[in-house]
């Protein structure tokens, strides 16, 4: 019996949801659809360059899961990108989490932190102290 698919969370948004390749009508391409957690997945690990088991946990999924996620998060960018396709994104079975976005004064990292976390006391990236909220949309 297959197992009932845990809700994955997600902490963000897209600020585009389709690329293509330029002069190509979009008509005229195949599109793939890369769901909000593959999309997620690929933020958290390469994007913000958390350990597999981190991310997960912020996804409220398996360790194995995630890099099952990933792994097709991946291959479905790869195809995209060697054979020129359309790629949108949406879709899935994920709770979004609200979130707050940070930048750190000192390196210019940005990043979000779910509401009721408290203030970040350091930078991920480079330990700095010099945070200031900010609009990941609009840095």
């Amino acid at each position: 019996m297959v197992r009932p698919k845990t809700c994955r969370r997600v902490h963000g948004e897209p600020n585009c949801t389709v690329f293509k390749p330029a002069g190509i009508p979009s008509a005229a391409l195949e599109q793939v659809t890369l769901a909000m957690d593959e999309f997620e997945a690929v933020r958290l690990a390469d994007l913000e360059q958390l350990y597999h088991e981190e991310a997960a946990k912020k996804m409220n999924v398996s360790r194995q899961t995630f890099g099952r996620i990933l792994e097709n998060a991946r291959k479905k960018i790869a195809r995209v990108l060697v054979e020129g396709l359309a790629l949108r994104i949406g879709g899935g079975v994920v709770e979004r989490v609200e979130v707050r976005s940070f930048t750190c004064g000192g390196c210019g990292h940005i990043w979000q932190e779910p509401f009721g976390t408290g203030r970040p006391a350091a930078c991920p990236s480079c330990g700095g102290s010099d945070l200031f909220r900010s609009d990941c949309r609009n840095p």
